[in-house]
């Protein structure tokens, strides 16, 4: 396994990274599988384990405090979660605020059984809260020693910029690293994001280069796909082939498919190998359900894409493009807030 510095951190990790989302009762109910993935994939080399608050309502932290337990090797692993959405009822539960990053901590750390947080995430921007105080709360639990780092998960460029001018400005600690979702599917990030993450030397772990399974090799064009089980099931909608848009996934991952072949590695392979080739990029999550999963992933870590395989993933899908929008939980207030869009009435015409 090679080894990267995060960022300017100086911590290294591991170029794949363990995603744990498939842990717990959205993916594998089953701890002591998912504590085995987590311990093969430590045999294997990776140091770097990535979970999350949400991941089955704080289940998968568990999991991971289990497995880092078990292990006794806790010391060895850079362990990072995230903090943000919605955690039980009531209000004031979610969101970036100051009090709640305060409570969500010391929960995380509880599930997660251990002292400390080597990477603690903001998993989405809340616009709602000022971006100066959630700057300033991650850099008290530095001081506090309950977090070594802290970054951004899936932030737009621009709010990313405007976090490292705030910290400037105010003379806080900043977002060390950002977790966009990036694929041969999805390349928006290749815009903006992953420019904007180099610019200000942020180390960068990208997530779903399976493309939320249309990379797997599992679906195929023209087949029935069954939307009660499986990837499917957790999102239907985009893998419904009324819509055309699924359509138009399923016949590209064909054509990369092909691709892989002709390289000599399988799909997923590909996809894997794909993020790991652009600059910016540190480590990509992997996130297996099964130690059948993690084992045909691995196989796929001496995977070198040359630059005549790449150009011809750019003739598939041009660098910058987006196929689908990759992340189906968060969309900018300035899209969904029709009142942010559209003037009043009388105020619209051009006389």
């Amino acid at each position: 396994m090679r080894y990267r510095t995060l960022g300017r951190t100086g911590i290294e990790v591991s170029t794949y990274c363990l995603g744990t989302m498939m842990f717990g009762s959205v993916g594998n109910p089953d701890h002591e599988d998912s504590i085995r993935i987590i311990h093969a994939a430590m045999e294997a080399g990776v140091n770097f384990v990535d979970t999350a608050d949400m991941y089955s309502a704080g289940e998968s932290e568990v999991i991971v405090g289990k497995a880092l337990r078990a292990s006794g090797r806790r010391d060895e692993v850079v362990l990072a979660t995230k903090v943000h959405f919605q955690m039980g009822e009531g209000r004031n539960r979610s969101g970036n605020s100051r009090r709640w990053i305060t409570q969500a901590v010391e929960a995380s750390l509880r599930r997660l059984d251990t002292d400390w947080i080597d990477l603690y995430q903001v998993h989405r921007p809340d616009h709602t809260t000022d971006i100066e105080e959630t700057l300033g709360v991650l850099g008290d639990l530095v001081q506090a020693g309950k977090i070594r780092a802290f970054g951004s998960s899936t932030f737009p460029a621009e709010d990313i910029a405007e976090a490292q001018h705030v910290a400037e400005r105010r003379g806080l600690q900043r977002f060390r690293t950002e977790q966009p979702p990036y694929s041969l599917l999805a390349r928006g990030v290749e815009t903006s994001v992953l420019p904007t993450a180099q610019r200000y030397g942020m180390g960068v772990l990208t997530w779903s280069p399976l493309a939320s399974g249309f990379l797997s090799g599992r679906y195929r064009a023209g087949q029935t796909i069954d939307l009660t089980s499986g990837r499917a099931q957790l999102n239907p909608g985009r893998f419904d082939q009324s819509i055309p848009e699924n359509v138009t996934k399923l016949e590209v991952a064909g054509r990369l498919a092909e691709l892989a072949a002709d390289i000599g590695c399988t799909l997923p392979e590909l996809a894997v190998a794909f993020p790991l080739a652009h600059p910016a990029v540190t480590s990509v999550i992997v996130g297996p359900r099964t130690v059948e999963q993690w084992e045909a992933l691995l196989k796929g870590a001496p995977v070198v894409l040359d630059d005549s395989a790449i150009d011809r993933i750019d003739e598939i899908v041009p660098p910058g493009t987006n196929l689908y929008h990759p992340d189906g939980a968060w969309q900018p207030p300035s899209l969904t807030d029709v009142g942010r869009r559209r003037r009043p009435t009388d105020e619209r015409a051009a006389s």
